[in-house]
C-alpha cells in the first residue's frame, strides 16, 4: 500500500510574485507530490504551501523547495508581521495514509540532514521530531526570529539538530518536525488597537494560562487597518474552532468590539469544519463518520 504524508513548508516571502512562482512551479513539477494549496499574505509576508505525496516525493520537492527559497529570499532585508528565523522558516509533516508518526519522525530527520548538507543551512527538529524537550514548541524554537538567532546559536542547548552554532547569512535556519494535523486559524476584529488582539490571544494561549491545544498572538494588519487574532489549533478534537471563536468574540465585546470574519490558511480536516456546523445549526445526534456523503467517495 502506497505511503501518503502531508508537507507543509512556510516561506519568509508573501510579496515577490517572482519568487512565489518559482516555488510553485518546483512544487508542482516534482515527481510524486502534488500542491493541492498555496496561500501568500503580504501583511505577513510568508507564503504556506500544502504538498501530498510519497516520503520520497516529498523528500525531494522540500530539498527543491528551499534551494529556492535560499537563493531568493535575503532574511537580512525581510519584514512582515509573522515570526521568523529563516527563508525555508519551518516545514511541518503530517502523516496522512499507511504510515506511521515513527516513519514520519524518520523522514523529517533525512530531509534535515539533506538540507545542511546540501544547502548549507541549519535545521531544527521541533514537535514529535524534537530531541530536546526545549525544542517541542516551535515558539521556543523560534524566539529571537532571524535577528537574535546568531547569538542564540552560541549557546549549548539551541545547538542545531543538523549543522553548525551558526546561522546561514541570508537563508537562516529552518525547523522541521512531524506533527499531527494543525489548524492556522485567524479572527480579524473591526479594530485598528493592537493592544485589545494581544490580550485576546494572551487569554486563550496555552502558553499563558488559556487552552492548551491553542497557539495565539496578535497581528497589525496595516493594509486593512484591523487587527487579527492569529491562531494555530493543535488539536482541533479536543479544541474545537467555534469554541476559541466564541471566547473572541466574549473578550473582544468587553471593549466593544466585534469579529469581522474569520480564515483558515491551507487545508484543513473535514471534521473540525463539521464540528462547528453541528454546534450552531444545533444539530442533534449527527454521526460525521456516517452521514457525511464525501466519507463515502472517497473510500
Amino acid at each position: 500500500m502506497s505511503k501518503i504524508v502531508q508537507c507543509i513548508p512556510n516561506f519568509s516571502e508573501g510579496k515577490n510574485i517572482t519568487t512565489i512562482k518559482k516555488l510553485i512551479d518546483v512544487a508542482k513539477s516534482t515527481a510524486g507530490v502534488t500542491l493541492v494549496d498555496h496561500s501568500s499574505d503580504e501583511n505577513h509576508n510568508r507564503s504556506v504551501f500544502t504538498l501530498i505525496g510519497s516520503p520520497e516525493g516529498v523528500e525531494e520537492v522540500l530539498v527543491k523547495l528551499s534551494k529556492i527559497a535560499r537563493d531568493n529570499i535575503d532574511m537580512t532585508k525581510h519584514f512582515g508581521k509573522h515570526p521568523r528565523m529563516g527563508s525555508t522558516d519551518v516545514i511541518a509533516l503530517v502523516p496522512i495514509k499507511n504510515i506511521t508518526m515513527e516513519e514520519t519522525v524518520k523522514l523529517s530527520e533525512k530531509i534535515g540532514e539533506r538540507i545542511y548538507n546540501e544547502l548549507e543551512i541549519p535545521v531544527m527538529l521541533y514537535a514529535n521530531s524534537a530531541k530536546k524537550e526545549n525544542r517541542i514548541n516551535l515558539a521556543n524554537i523560534r524566539k529571537g526570529e532571524f535577528e537574535g538567532m546568531s547569538k542564540k546559536l552560541l549557546e549549548e542547548k539551541w545547538t542545531p539538530d543538523f549543522g553548525e552554532n551558526k546561522i546561514h547569512p541570508t537563508a537562516g535556519i529552518t525547523a522541521i518536525g512531524a506533527r499531527s494535523p494543525m489548524i492556522a486559524f485567524n479572527v480579524n476584529l473591526n479594530t485598528n488597537n493592537l493592544e485589545i488582539a494581544n490580550n485576546i490571544a494572551r487569554i486563550i494561549r496555552g502558553s499563558s494560562g488559556g487552552f492548551k491545544n491553542c497557539k495565539a498572538i496578535g497581528l497589525l494588519l496595516e493594509d486593512k487597518n484591523i487587527v487579527q487574532v492569529s491562531i494555530n489549533m493543535m488539536d482541533y478534537n479536543k479544541l474545537p474552532l467555534y469554541r476559541i471563536f466564541e471566547i473572541i468574540k466574549l473578550e473582544a465585546k468587553k471593549y466593544g468590539v466585534t469579529i469581522l470574519e474569520s480564515e483558515i490558511i491551507g487545508l484543513t480536516p473535514g471534521k473540525a469544519l463539521v464540528d462547528s456546523a453541528i454546534y450552531y445549526l444545533q444539530m442533534n445526534n449527527f454521526d460525521y463518520n456516517t452521514q457525511v456523503l464525501e466519507n463515502y467517495l472517497f473510500d
